[in-house]
């Protein structure tokens, strides 16, 4: 295919939004991508196994492979942010007007 053919479009900042998700859903969404990829940045930092962080975080071993999958609805906030605290990781939440 030619690139004749092909339209780019500018990103809104927020994937889920841009596929089509209402507003707060693609919001919420955005929150708990990034939450979870901060615990795989976590993990890996920390060069620990699967089963490693499950003890760390207070959880299953299959959840952590959940989030390795990105099954994000499975995944609440709230649970997000607490998995982090469990391991010393401080979450800031910082709000401004949308574009």
């Amino acid at each position: 295919m030619s690139k004749k053919g092909k339209r780019i479009i500018k990103s809104s900042g927020n994937v889920f939004a841009d596929l089509g998700f209402e507003q707060a859903e693609a919001e919420n969404l955005l929150v708990r991508s990034k939450l979870m990829a901060a615990i795989k940045a976590y993990i890996e930092s920390e060069g620990i196994t699967q089963e490693e962080a499950a003890e760390r975080f207070h959880v299953a071993q299959p959840r952590i492979s959940e989030i390795y999958q990105g099954k994000i609805d499975l995944f609440s906030v709230d649970k997000l942010i607490n998995m982090l605290a469990r391991v010393g990781q401080h979450v800031e939440i910082t709000i401004h007007k949308a574009a």
